[in-house]
């Protein structure tokens, strides 16, 4: 069988489907559906092998004579044309942003959220260097990364990305792309340091105050954040399932929100009653919101239609009279009380429950923690009565402290 011609090549175009030899092991190749390609058939550690070289859209009968020629080449010299090719897309891997991208496809099936590593990189890795090549990054370049973020008053942030680039760069080392991990030498003691154990809870004392300095100061902690930090504390669930919550979980007539499995960080759905303080709460939200599918939608021109990640914990920062990114730092309108972050909030809930005689598997329940031990399981009762009555009863000492 002769070699094709390059009017027999368009004449198949418009033909059959099938693959259509032109020698060397070069074929040319009408699907039934999709466009006609050149594909590479070639015997490498005596088995047969196949390859896709191009589209016709992108190569002539000539260009794909030539890269078969090559590839046929570099066959007799005893590299695997298909392994060759897959070097060369890991050469692709120029910049950090391109070594992120290929280890964060290895995070998304790795990991439950893999948007945490993602969020981080993102803000706070990416900016500093990542259109830099990636073995041109230097050790200096992490601890300004890391000084960076500790600055801004966020050193758990700091040992989080500090292990986001021991992980990333470790990563290219893997891939032949560094020879050395930038970032192995650095400690916690060089980021955020070690971490205290998280047991902030405010007292009503402080939440009382806290309440009336953001109320006076609305114009920069926001009605929404207002709320946002009220809910919070009085349903005590966690930031991201009330602050990326949409309209379509609550039921405002039956007064229950029904947060499903895949959102919960526990992955456990639960349904949780709404006391009629949160209902009016809700109600004023549904207003500011404007017809948005979100109890919080963003407010700024963002890839997320609801708010921030770091929103709330920014707020409450600035009134603790710090701003990431200015060099001009608000006044400190809490000087007289430690710092919390919205995490705190869950936690102090969960105090005022069992200050108020919340029975303590009926306030765990309220938190969506799962029971332990034989209890949790073989009791599968939800507590949705006794939740509701102590949801509803802590409420009102919220209200109380928070109102208008």
């Amino acid at each position: 069988m002769g070699k094709l011609t390059a009017k027999e090549v368009s004449a198949k175009v418009k033909g059959k489907s099938g693959r259509f030899a032109d020698g060397g092991g070069l074929y040319f190749v009408v699907p039934k559906s999709g466009q006609p390609y050149w594909m590479l058939r070639y015997t490498a550690n005596k088995k047969r092998k196949e390859m896709t070289l191009g589209k016709l859209a992108d190569l002539s009968l000539a260009d794909a004579r030539l890269e078969a020629a090559l590839k046929m080449k570099q066959q007799r010299e005893g590299l695997d044309p298909l392994l060759a090719k897959k070097r060369q897309q890991q050469a692709q891997i120029k910049t950090v942003d391109d070594l992120f991208e290929d280890w964060h496809l290895g995070n998304i099936k790795r990991l439950k959220h893999p948007n945490i590593p993602e969020r981080v990189y993102r803000k706070d890795i990416a900016p500093h260097i990542g259109d830099a090549k990636a073995e041109s990054i230097t050790a200096r370049d992490i601890r300004e990364i890391l000084r960076s973020i500790v600055n801004s008053g966020r050193p758990a942030i700091a040992n989080d990305a500090l292990l986001y680039c021991k992980q990333l760069f470790n990563h290219g080392i893997k891939l032949d792309v560094l020879g050395a991990n930038p970032a192995s030498a650095f400690s916690v003691s060089d980021a955020g340091g070690v971490e205290k154990s998280k047991d902030r809870a405010l007292s009503l004392d402080e939440l009382a105050f806290f309440f009336k300095i953001a109320r006076e100061n609305s114009h920069s902690f926001s009605r929404d954040n207002y709320l946002a930090c009220a809910l919070l504390v009085t349903l005590g669930m966690r930031k991201t399932e009330l602050t990326e919550a949409p309209w379509s979980e609550f039921d405002l007539t039956e007064k229950i929100w029904r947060l499903p499995a895949e959102r919960s960080k526990s992955g456990v759905g639960i349904d949780i009653p709404l006391p009629e303080i949160v209902i009016e709460w809700l109600k004023e939200l549904q207003v500011r919101a404007c017809g948005a599918a979100y109890v919080f939608p963003s407010r700024r021109t963002s890839k997320r239609p609801y708010m921030g990640a770091d929103t709330l914990n920014r707020a409450i920062t600035k009134l603790f009279g710090h701003e990431a990114g200015k060099i001009k730092q608000p006044p400190n309108l809490m000087s007289d009380m430690e710092h919390f972050t919205v995490h705190d909030l869950r936690r102090t809930c969960r105090s005022l429950l069992a200050a108020q005689g919340t029975l303590g598997h009926v306030a765990e329940r309220c938190l969506n923690h799962k029971l332990k031990g034989v209890e949790g399981i073989y009791n599968r009762y939800d507590y949705f009565d006794e939740r509701k009555e102590a949801l509803s009863k802590l409420a009102i000492e919220i209200y109380n402290l928070s109102k208008t």
